[in-house]
């Protein structure tokens, strides 16, 4: 089979022929037709985080394709079912985090594409207890951004315990943005699109933003804070400097939800601001199974609509540089 692999950090993807794997006990082989390109991909294959991946590996989060061959002791998943291959890529299913509904916080999940190989490559292996089936009515072009785009900003939203009528800053405005300002409508909030791009805040606005900045010739603080302020900020852009506007873009009581993982990791936001306002700081990481099920429904129920451009797999360093760039209006995603 084709695979895109990170044998170096400071060397671009090979495209190498491997071969097909076998799925072991508990797993299966999926026939992979689409896989996103998203930002934690081009991290992994740089290194830029504290925990690194293992070289070789075979980045992917978004995979989406149809179950080849099931391994032993499987029972929930079929030869022909179409599924998708989420970053929770494995969770114990018996921790506390696991029990009570959080298992994205389980401390011996493994994740795809960055500890398992993942979906830049035509066959992988996945555990058949943690891929998600894709309804009818789901391509997998639109499948494969929901599986990582989709899940994430719908599982940040979730958390953030949006008030109908509520003001939603979204900052960055692509891949996971450009999802997240829909599942803010959906939830009844009124949406603030920021971004540095005008084609993006166009994007922002036909999707249901009832205001834009553009973040490159306004301050974005002064700007929603003429508003009003924010009742929730959500920042899916990788800097620093964001999630400190965010913060102080905020109403009385607003919530900050950081989804966003900047190689440099620290930000600074004022103690006495943070209680003197009673606002609330809330990691987010990706969503669990459920809440992939419950973002793969709305869409089937025509509710959200995907903006992504298909690629092939050897063109993976060209995608990358393109993610980089910030050119990209939303999502690009390998078709096999």
């Amino acid at each position: 089979m084709k695979a895109a692999v990170v044998s170096s950090f400071t060397s671009p993807l090979e495209i190498l022929q491997r071969d097909i794997p076998v799925p072991d006990p508990g797993q299966v082989l999926v026939r992979l037709e689409t896989c996103g390109l998203c930002h934690t991909d081009i991290h992994a294959a740089h290194g830029d985080w504290p925990v690194k991946p293992g070289l070789p590996f075979v980045p992917g989060h978004e995979g989406v394709g149809i179950v080849e061959r099931v391994g032993a002791g499987v029972e929930n998943r079929s030869v022909g079912d179409r599924v998708a291959i989420p970053w929770l890529g494995y969770a114990c299913g018996h921790c506390r985090y696991c029990i009570d509904g959080r298992e994205t916080l389980c401390e011996q999940q493994q994740n795809s594409g960055y500890s398992v190989d993942g979906g830049f490559a035509e066959y992988a292996v996945a555990s058949a207890s943690h891929v998600v089936e894709v309804p009818d009515g789901v391509t997998p072009l639109d499948a494969a951004p929901l599986t990582c785009a989709g899940v994430t900003t719908y599982k940040a939203l979730k958390v953030a315990s949006i008030v109908p009528t509520e003001k939603v800053a979204i900052f960055g405005i692509g891949g996971l943005g450009h999802l997240g300002v829909q599942y803010a409508r959906i939830m009844g909030g009124s949406v603030i699109a920021v971004d540095v791009e005008d084609d993006k805040l166009e994007l922002a606005k036909e999707l249901g933003a009832e205001h834009v900045v553009n973040a490159a010739r306004v301050d974005p603080v002064a700007a929603i804070q003429s508003l009003g302020g924010a009742d929730v900020a959500l920042v899916l852009a990788a800097s620093p400097k964001v999630f400190e506007q965010a913060f102080a873009s905020l109403a009385r009581g607003g919530r900050l939800i950081c989804v966003a993982l900047p190689k440099d990791q620290e930000m600074s936001v004022s103690i006495f601001e943070t209680v003197l306002k009673g606002i609330s700081i809330i990691g987010s990481i990706v969503g669990t199974r459920q809440d992939l099920g419950e973002v793969f429904a709305l869409h089937a129920a025509g509710h959200t609509r995907i903006i992504a451009e298909g690629r092939k797999i050897e063109q993976v360093n060209e995608a990358i540089d393109e993610v980089l760039s910030g050119k990209v209006l939303a999502r690009l995603v390998f078709e096999y």
